[in-house]
């Protein structure tokens, strides 16, 4: 059996389980949704928003990319982030990175004249990894080359997703999360904070645990 065929079996397998674990579910779905989060990310396969954070249909509102990248100039990523701002209203944006990015990683490397639109694509990281030359520099290996470029990267679309009028304006301006995601383990890491009254919440680049993280949430909260 070839995997599209799979695929749809594995389907109606899903179908089927979900239904029965909660006869309403597919009729919630139907009525319209009312996600909690924005998630812009990376198309990498290996990075699915709702299985890593163990979110149900209807949580997330999803937007992913090659190496998930934002700009005001690209419509489709303007036109996601209007729709979750001004009509489905999330609270939150999280951007999402990981470690071993292969788009960070082209960029680090010549570019492929045999893949113009990945090129074209990249441009951005291209540039932000020459502005931080001296400080990739200091890591010997391509590895931890690609990584931090990873993190800045994340932090920089954070801070061109809070730049545009969409977030600023906003009525109840969505607080941007920038996160990064660790393929060796699992496990999600902080870069900055949805709130500036948080670990990280401006523009500081070390990484805080999710535990740090929730416990300032907790102390704020309480």
């Amino acid at each position: 059996m070839n995997r599209t065929k799979r695929m749809l079996l594995e389907n109606i397998a899903w179908a089927t389980e979900s239904a029965h674990g909660d006869p309403a579910f597919f009729e919630g779905l139907a009525l319209g949704q009312s996600p909690k989060a924005l998630w812009i990310g990376c198309s990498d396969s290996r990075v699915p928003a709702e299985i890593v954070t163990n979110c149900s249909p209807g949580d997330l509102f999803v937007h992913r990319n090659i190496a998930n990248l934002f700009s005001p100039a690209d419509d489709n990523a303007m036109s996601v982030l209007e729709y979750a701002v001004k009509v489905l209203k999330v609270p939150d944006i999280i951007v999402c990175g990981h470690y071993g990015c292969g788009g960070v990683k082209a960029a680090l490397l010549p570019v492929p004249s045999d893949l113009p639109h990945v090129a074209r694509r990249i441009a951005p990281l291209c540039s932000l990894a020459h502005t931080h030359g001296d400080e990739l520099d200091e890591f010997a290996g391509i590895d931890e080359r690609v990584n931090r470029l990873a993190e800045l990267n994340v932090m920089a679309q954070v801070r061109a997703i809070r730049a545009t009028s969409i977030v600023h304006d906003a009525d109840h301006a969505p607080r941007v999360h920038g996160w990064i995601f660790g393929l060796h383990d699992g496990r999600i890491k902080v870069l900055m904070s949805g709130d500036p009254h948080l670990p990280n919440g401006a523009t500081s680049s070390r990484m805080v645990s999710v535990r740090e993280y929730l416990h300032a949430v907790e102390t704020m909260a309480s």
